[in-house]
């Protein structure tokens, strides 16, 4: 992989000591944050809109603070690794925390949004620098437990958030989706404040921020994903305003690669892709989070709509993944400690891959229990398809490239389920205008359905456009099998502990 024997050293040094347990109490309370700030708002829409208006714009209260969470990933994974973890972490959290509190005061709906790409500002901090420390504080046979750990934090956390929110703006005040984050994240600020502590580094004193190309990546990734959020939602996708974001964000991307090779610390290294095991992981993550997409966002509507469950038990159905997937990544390394890293993800994907082709062929309308069933063992095929990637990919850099590699892994599935939300989307409401004669999209549909005033062809059609998703998520699952098949190195070049 080109390393030295001084990457070595820089490996095997202890990267943060202290208190383990507490530290790792932490990152744990951190995760559940950024995971919950991704998905509580959902329910408490009505609730928002009624107290501030601005209808037109809720949706930004999503996709404000998952660009900005996404935008900033690759800046605060190269701070990490020229100034240390615990510097980020702390800034990245009382931003966050900022945010909040400007959340639950704001006045109306722009107020409300620009508060939440604050959060977003500070919910990137949370995101890459706890996985970067998880892989900090633990050798590599131990790597698997505090991953799994922190899977399930997110995966109980994001599938909370929704249920959370409802509770909280029903019985108490929208306001509090956002205050209760305050003691918890003091909390964990305070825990890594008194209990984490980094050896000084040399290159501390010598170290040039790429002011530069922070703002240029922050702009294009900014353009871009905004292009891809709004493009088919508020304006079509070939409208003026969607070919204009477009063309901005390929321009930007020039940018961002003129800006980068002439910085001498660029916050997007070269190395990042030309190493085969991070950018083969880096292209099989990214197709992890385009196939997320399918059950995630259409799931439950197919749940509702088809099988004509309730929310909450259409809630369920989804929500069984939750269960597989940490335990699976938790046994994952029982797997790649005897076939390896690359081979154990293939097994993974390649399941979820067949897993996901079954969807189309469940019978119509069916019983819950097959797409639940589905679901479950989806999870397990997850589990063992990307932890294995996560740590091993993790294990072959040193302390001081960690940083990056964990944040460019991480910003690829963010930005592989940016384009799987607009790109299923844009299936699924093709499907619906081909089988109903052009009336309506998929939201549209829905409402109807909800009404009662939809017949069974309108039901059928939704079937069909959801098998139509799940049949593109399969193919993004092979994608990843082919990724890792012809690029991925057969044995990652894993540096000694």
């Amino acid at each position: 992989m080109g390393g030295t024997s001084s990457a070595a050293r820089e490996a095997a040094r202890p990267a943060a000591t202290g208190r383990r347990g507490a530290v790792v109490a932490a990152l744990m309370l951190s995760m559940a944050l950024a995971a919950l700030d991704a998905t509580i708002v959902s329910t408490a829409v009505p609730q928002i809109v009624g107290d501030l208006g601005g209808f037109s714009v809720f949706s930004w209260l999503f996709s404000g603070y998952l660009l900005a969470v996404t935008v900033t990933l690759p800046v605060y994974g190269k701070l990490s690794d020229t100034f240390g973890r615990k510097p980020v972490l702390i800034a990245g959290s009382v931003v966050f925390l900022l945010g909040s509190l400007l959340c639950a005061l704001a006045w109306n709906m722009g107020a409300l949004i620009a508060f939440r790409v604050v959060q977003g500002l500070g919910g990137g901090a949370l995101q890459g620098t706890v996985q970067t420390l998880a892989a900090d504080l633990y050798p590599l046979k131990d790597r698997p437990r505090i991953q799994s750990k922190l899977s399930t934090v997110w995966a109980v956390s994001a599938v909370a958030g929704p249920g959370l929110g409802g509770v909280l703006a029903a019985y108490a005040d929208w306001r509090w989706i956002f205050l209760i984050n305050l003691p918890i994240g003091a909390v964990a600020l305070w825990l890594i404040v008194r209990h984490l502590h980094e050896p000084e580094r040399e290159t501390t004193a010598h170290a040039r921020v790429d002011w530069a190309g922070a703002l240029a990546v922050f702009a294009c990734g900014g353009v871009l994903l905004t292009a891809l959020v709004q493009g088919g939602v508020a304006w079509p996708w070939l409208s003026v305003p969607s070919l204009a974001l477009f063309g901005a964000g390929l321009a930007l991307v020039a940018v961002v690669v003129l800006v980068e090779r002439r910085a001498a610390e660029p916050i997007i290294p070269g190395w990042v892709w030309r190493r085969r095991t991070i950018a083969a992981v880096n292209l099989a993550l990214g197709a992890l989070g385009l196939l997320m997409v399918a059950p995630s966002v259409f799931l439950p509507t197919y749940a509702q709509s088809v099988l004509g469950l309730a929310p909450v038990a259409a809630g369920f159905v989804l929500s069984v993944w939750t269960l597989s997937w940490p335990v699976s990544a938790a046994l994952s390394q029982h797997v790649y400690r005897r076939i390896g890293f690359r081979n154990t993800a293939m097994l993974g994907v390649g399941t979820a891959a067949l897993i996901l082709f079954a969807f189309p062929f469940l019978p119509y309308p069916g019983q819950a229990w097959q797409p639940t069933l589905l679901m479950l063992l989806l999870g397990a095929a997850l589990g063992l398809f990307q932890l294995p990637l996560i740590v091993g990919v993790q294990s072959t850099v040193g302390w001081a490239e960690r940083g990056t590699t964990t944040a460019s892994v991480l910003f690829c599935r963010q930005t592989g389920q940016t384009i799987g939300a607009a790109v299923f989307g844009a299936v699924a409401n093709g499907v619906l205008a081909a089988r109903l004669g052009g009336a309506g999209d998929l939201d549209s549909v829905t409402r109807a359905l909800d009404s009662g005033s939809a017949p069974e062809a309108t039901r059928r059609a939704i079937a069909e456009a959801v098998h139509a998703v799940y049949l593109g998520a399969a193919c993004a699952a092979a994608l990843a099998f082919l990724v890792l098949l012809f690029l991925a190195p057969r044995k990652f070049p894993v540096l000694t502990d």
